[in-house]
């Protein structure tokens, strides 16, 4: 995480803020991809593609697609998803080039990647796919979609944000259902708005299995699951639940539902749906959250006791802590005058990359914040999601946690730097703590470059906590 070297004392909230957002756009990250927002280099930049970065760059000793750290996270995720399918690196990698050759910008990427999930969609000129090749391109068309969903609101048609939400919803889906074995679809009661449940198996036999939920963060999309669990549980015998909770997904871009910091209230729901299936083994459910939801997974860990086993991915005790100081001393007790501090002395100083990060980074969190967004427009209560961001913290929790844990951690962790040894640290069930590191290509938040040695080490860790009967 890069912090400001001048006394935060020494500057207005103004300057501090407007300083901080835009050089490191990065630290506002609070969930699996890196910052949103408009790269601030401006259209004469053509940063060039290299096989290594450098210590002093945001995203050290990885390849560099793009100089601007958000750009270059987000396309290391689509680059790493090739390993199970999720993208095809020649069209990642053309469309990088593109991006650099028209100058790197929201604009840009979004164009560039919904283009390619238009054209992916698609059967290739002259030929008749077969339903092997249609399942294929469909998931590779939602890695795309979802790249341009996570910059759109700082293009130029920020109201596009549901309609590119669906587009790769319904490639998702198109996926799904021509996977030789679907997956049993569903919808999960939640308050007053189902959650949206996918339940993949190995095959028909209707053999008890072991099952994992796999949780996603603040801003990834199904597909993402794919990468970082669905096939690997597949190939290992395991079912696997993947599921949109409030703030993610269906609930979010449509249902308008946000976060909540109960999410055993989420998991509960999703496992009386499991253990009431004839094809679950209901001692054997693990719980996995990636990104933020090393967050929501051990919280409902803590209080949802059939979990067998848990993996935080990483472990995450305090989501606010992941937003730069600066953002975090505009909050105060009081509501009227923190936003009067928001719209007076920061709002007005922010820049169109800053307001875009600012944007993306609060949307799962607020339903006025999201649709301001879309409207081009930044939001004016600064109070309420910051109050919910905060409210996540896990701290006080954890010891609460029974079953059997595996922290991960990423050297060059960007986002949470510190809180997944924290976490284990507070834990008292049996636990195990794992740092992926750069010597294999794994570090950064998540290993972007390396989800088969994530799901390798997760899964090892799983099978052995959890053996078959």
């Amino acid at each position: 995480m890069t912090h400001v070297s001048q006394d935060a004392s020494h500057l207005s909230r103004r300057t501090a803020l407007a300083g901080l957002v835009g050089g490191a756009g990065a630290a506002l990250a609070a969930g699996c991809s890196a910052s949103n927002g408009t790269s601030a280099q401006g259209p004469a930049a053509r940063p060039s593609v290299s096989a290594t970065g450098s210590a002093g760059e945001a995203t050290p000793g990885v390849m560099t697609l793009f100089k601007d750290p958000s750009f270059n996270f987000s396309g290391l995720l689509a680059l790493g998803a090739a390993g199970f399918g999720g993208s095809e690196v020649g069209e990642v990698l053309t469309a990088v080039n593109k991006i650099n050759k028209a100058g790197p910008s929201a604009q840009t990427y979004v164009d560039t990647f919904r283009k390619l999930g238009d054209q992916v969609s698609k059967a290739p000129e002259g030929s008749r796919p077969d339903r092997e090749t249609k399942r294929l391109r469909a998931l590779r068309a939602a890695q795309y979609y979802a790249q341009a969903l996570f910059f759109v609101l700082g293009s130029d048609h920020p109201d596009s944000e549901e309609q590119l939400y669906k587009a790769g919803r319904g490639a998702w889906d198109r996926f799904c259902n021509l996977c030789d074995l679907a997956p049993v679809t569903a919808n999960v009661p939640y308050g007053r708005t189902p959650m949206p449940v996918w339940f993949f198996r190995p095959d028909a036999s209707g053999e008890r299995r072991p099952t994992v939920i796999l949780t996603n963060g603040s801003d990834g999309q199904n597909v993402d699951m794919w990468t970082y669990g669905v096939s690997a549980a597949l190939e290992r015998g395991w079912n696997a639940l993947v599921y949109d909770g409030p703030g993610q997904g269906q609930l979010l871009f449509v249902d308008r539902v946000v976060f909540t910091p109960r999410w055993e209230t989420v998991v509960t729901p999703l496992l009386d749906w499991l253990v009431a299936r004839d094809d679950v083994d209901a001692d054997r459910i693990a719980l996995t959250g990636l990104s933020m939801a090393g967050n929501l997974a051990p919280r409902a860990a803590a209080f949802e006791k059939r979990i067998a086993a848990l993996v935080a991915m990483p472990g995450c005790l305090e989501p606010w802590l992941g937003f730069p100081p600066e953002i975090r001393k505009v909050l105060t007790p009081s509501k009227a005058e923190t936003n009067n501090i928001w719209n007076k002395d920061v709002v007005p100083g922010l820049s169109a990359a800053d307001a875009a990060t600012i944007k993306k980074r609060f949307e799962p969190f607020s339903v006025p914040a999201m649709l301001a967004a879309r409207q081009g427009k930044v939001f004016t209560d600064f109070y309420t999601p910051a109050t919910r961001v905060e409210s996540l913290t896990i701290t006080d929790v954890v010891g609460r946690i029974t079953m059997p844990t595996l922290v991960l951690d990423y050297e060059y962790e960007q986002f949470y730097p510190g809180q997944p040894r924290r976490m284990f640290d507070k834990l008292t069930s049996p636990k195990d703590y794992v740092k992926l590191t750069a010597a294999t290509g794994a570090q950064l938040h998540c290993s972007p470059m390396a989800p088969q040695q994530h799901c390798d080490i997760v899964f090892d860790w799983l099978q052995e906590t959890l053996p078959g009967r």
